[in-house]
């Protein structure tokens, strides 16, 4: 490894370390398991993540999804049940990146992506307004419903001075970017605002006392009937840990070019995490991308930088806890507003909105569910809408062209009709399509199918009861063209069954109007 990746590596953990300290602390408490959790949850998983997890950048930790989901298990079964939960939780990760479920992620939609990551940026930036005022924040309320409390509670023209110092932090980090990339500018504006804080005795509220390491550190203990009873919130719980981290990771792969993304491993890498997170005494621990992109943004290009997170954290509450202590919650807003407002890139929201209407409705519902309700559900509605948009833009394919006979015509062509059926013929659009089939006055109709591009047991379905309602109308149809790729599916839908008689399946257009005029001339000889 490069001298110039172990600085930048160095920097980065030490950057993100500081960053992750208050957020620990307070999603610890914030889960009603305490903060002590919430650190051991941030050195534990952070280092297990960081080695075991397929994201050279992502940063591992409590976070404030899964603090709503926790909130309520406390709530219902006590503190302990948190430590079942993670190692249950934990494990059905494990499981999942066993069996190679990883990379269903790569179908979440561009949209849907980007719409979670403007909805996390703004939740990031409001959940940062009651430091950024010096408010109390309100535990598990809606982030923009705290944020508007906030300013509403805010003890005016006294939070003009956490605000400036907000602003001050921003301008800080945002010139650091414009004069080298390799300039801590975040660790420098903490810096020089602790000390600022210090000298002046700024009434700024600041971190206040840690609490003591792993003075409370035991084994999980719950009889058997309790700890069935939290099977269903384990698989919640390992379903958000799975979904945010990938996306976390995801996200972080746009960020930079920080090497290859292995969504397989980062589950293994994440479920390990929250296993020994339970067995340590924290909660369970997923990929942060407030944290992630702190990591990013700051030069991280390896595992280092997150394992010297971890490292930090745990030197900090060991040795350091007196001087952290005085670092101003308004310092660590401002760092975090500034790092939300640079994940959002405006032109990446431009060509998500222009793309399509489809894409831009799915990108808008995203984001907003996501900062209104939670990120499961965001995602799921967001994928929704896209497949329904995806289906419909399919359905539209399909159709039914008429086609003249090639050569000169011949007495009794006006009774042959040649339907061509392209496109998709699926259960969103075999009805609609095969509708204009019915139409036909015809007496003897000739389906092309060579041109159907996708073919379901619906569509195969609906196709053969077309056959047996024309033929019941005296009409006599022939296929041309059924792609092999369809003849199982069609047989088996009973396509061909519904031709009756010899000669009615033909992989030659010219074969097939040659049938089609003998049979109508047998018939006007038989009238």
């Amino acid at each position: 490894m490069a001298p110039r990746t172990w600085r930048a590596d160095l920097i980065a953990g030490i950057t993100v370390g500081v960053v992750a300290l208050p957020l620990a602390l307070g999603f610890g408490i914030a889960s009603g398991a305490g903060a002590e959790a919430g650190l051991i949850t941030a050195i534990v998983a952070g280092v297990a993540a960081a080695v075991l997890g397929g994201s050279n950048v992502q940063v591992s930790g409590p976070t404030g999804a899964m603090v709503v989901v926790l909130a309520p298990i406390v709530a219902a079964h006590g503190v302990a049940a948190v430590a079942v939960v993670s190692i249950a939780a934990g494990l059905f990760v494990v499981i999942a990146g066993l069996l190679k479920l990883g990379r269903l992620v790569a179908l979440v939609p561009w949209p849907v992506i980007e719409g979670f990551t403007v909805g996390i940026a703004v939740i990031i930036f409001l959940q940062q307004v009651p430091s950024a005022l010096s408010t109390e924040p309100q535990v598990g309320a809606n982030a923009l419903i705290a944020a508007g409390e906030s300013v509403r509670a805010a003890e005016w023209p006294g939070a003009l001075l956490p605000a400036g110092i907000v602003v001050f932090v921003a301008a800080m980090m945002w010139i650091g970017e414009r004069i080298d990339r390799r300039v801590p500018g975040s660790l420098v504006a903490v810096v020089a605002v602790t000390v600022l804080a210090a000298v002046a005795h700024l009434p700024l509220p600041t971190i206040g006392a840690l609490p003591a390491l792993l003075s409370r550190v035991s084994l999980p203990s719950m009889d058997l009937g309790t700890a069935g009873s939290l099977l269903g919130p384990a698989l919640a719980v390992a379903a958000l840990a799975a979904i945010e981290s990938l996306l976390s990771a995801r996200v972080a792969s746009g960020l930079a070019d920080t090497g290859r993304f292995d969504p397989d491993r980062e589950l293994i890498g994440q479920g390990f995490a929250s296993v020994a997170s339970g067995f340590m005494g924290g909660i369970p621990a997923t990929g942060a991308i407030a944290r992630t992109a702190v990591n990013v943004r700051s030069g991280a290009r390896t595992r280092v930088a997150s394992i010297v997170h971890a490292l930090v954290l745990l030197l900090t509450v060991l040795a350091l806890a007196p001087l952290v202590s005085q670092i101003p919650l308004a310092a660590l807003a401002g760092v975090l507003m500034f790092t939300a407002a640079r994940m959002i890139s405006w032109a990446t929201v431009r060509s998500v909105v222009r793309s399509s209407r489809g894409s831009a409705a799915a990108f808008v519902v995203t984001a907003v569910v996501t900062i209104s309700f939670d990120l499961i559900t965001a995602v799921a509605i967001g994928v929704a809408m896209t497949a329904l948009w995806a289906l419909h833009g399919l359905a539209a394919t399909a159709g039914v062209h008429r086609e003249e006979i090639a050569g000169p015509p011949q007495p009794g062509d006006e009774r042959i009709e040649i339907l061509r059926l392209d496109g998709a013929l699926f259960f969103a659009s075999a009805e609609r399509v095969l509708e204009r089939v019915r139409t036909t006055a015809a007496t003897v109709v000739i389906l092309r199918l060579s041109q159907i591009e996708t073919l379901d047991s619906t569509g195969a379905r609906t196709l053969a009861e077309l056959i047996t309602t024309l033929e019941r109308r005296s009409i006599t149809v022939l296929i041309k063209g059924l792609r092999p790729d369809h003849a199982t599916l069609a047989d088996r839908a009973g396509i061909i069954d519904s031709v009756r008689g010899e000669q009615r399946v033909f992989t030659d257009l010219d074969e097939a109007v040659s049938r089609a005029r003998l049979l109508v001339q047998s018939e006007t000889a038989a009238g």
